[in-house]
């Protein structure tokens, strides 16, 4: 019997689906969420999110990209947003198997790949083990250069039966405020939080969650930036300056792992730069796929 997190009160199914834009299909890990817009003929861009904002955290780079003429593909990663939450190990496997799963499902062979925070260990992975399909690298604000720091309560989490009571009684309004630390203007925190609160109605989201935690999700990634730093991919690296989530310090460790990497920094700007400086972010961007 699963156990009964609160304030998970419904199923993600086709009803519930009906709801949500974008579209779904069905891969062999379960049903995923995405979007895909532009001209078939075009460069392609893939854009994979973090550790628990699903893809709303890309609608303004989206859109951007779009009307830049790009074909542009986003989706939910499996445990978030309205994409299935299987009972399984949400490993860094899982997630690139989901990735390429998507990509064969939907054609493409070829793109232009950028991971947000957890995003970015999942598309090094991706370019590790299938690197023929990538042709540039963005990295904004990427986990994974080293162990991310938890607080004593979140290494509690991870163990057994202490992190389903305390994640399943009083997680929600805690996973809920931490996320504003990811913003530098408190101005976004509140409508960030609405949207972020959607997929939190639905079961099995907690679970997704504290199944990333536990699978080592948030450890040191820095031997698979490494060997993708060997194939000397052209990369690109964003990071705010006034990141609190993944600090701005480690983007020297990503330097040294991916020495070709271009790195930009943006000021008075957190972990989510091109959700809140997008009027900054988005010409960066557009040079750089443009070249």
């Amino acid at each position: 019997m699963s156990f009964p997190y609160l304030g998970e009160t419904d199923e993600v199914n086709e009803t519930t689906r009906k709801e949500a834009n974008g579209s779904f299909i069905t891969l062999p890990c379960g049903v995923t969420h995405y979007e895909l817009q532009g001209p078939e003929n075009s460069s392609t861009v893939t854009l994979v999110h973090g550790f628990s904002v699903p893809y709303f955290i890309f609608d303004s780079t989206f859109e951007f990209l779009v009307k830049a003429g790009f074909r542009v593909l986003r989706y939910d990663l499996l445990g978030r947003g309205f994409s299935d939450r299987p009972n399984v190990d949400y490993n860094i496997h899982l997630f690139t198997q989901q990735l390429k799963d998507l990509l064969d499902a939907l054609g493409i062979k070829s793109t232009n790949l950028l991971g947000l925070s957890m995003g970015g260990p999942i598309t090094a992975a991706f370019i590790r083990q299938y690197p023929g399909y990538v042709d540039k690298h963005v990295l904004i604000a990427p986990a994974g250069a080293e162990r991310v720091a938890l607080s004593l309560l979140l290494e509690a989490v991870k163990m057994p039966v202490l992190g389903e009571l305390a994640l399943g009684l009083f997680g929600s309004g805690n996973m809920v405020k931490n996320i504003a630390s990811d913003l530098y203007d408190p101005k976004s925190v509140e409508h960030f939080q609405e949207q972020y609160k959607i997929q939190m109605q639905y079961k099995g989201f907690k679970r997704a969650i504290l199944s990333t935690m536990r699978s080592d999700m948030l450890e040191s990634f820095l031997e698979t930036y490494v060997e993708v730093g060997k194939l000397k991919k052209t990369s690109l690296l964003i990071w705010g300056k006034n990141d609190r989530t993944v600090p701005f310090e480690n983007s020297n460790l990503i330097l040294k792992a991916i020495p070709h990497t271009e790195l930009l920094f943006i000021e008075n700007c957190g972990h989510i730069p091109h959700y809140e400086k997008p009027e900054v972010f988005n010409p960066i961007l557009l040079e750089f796929l443009s070249k």
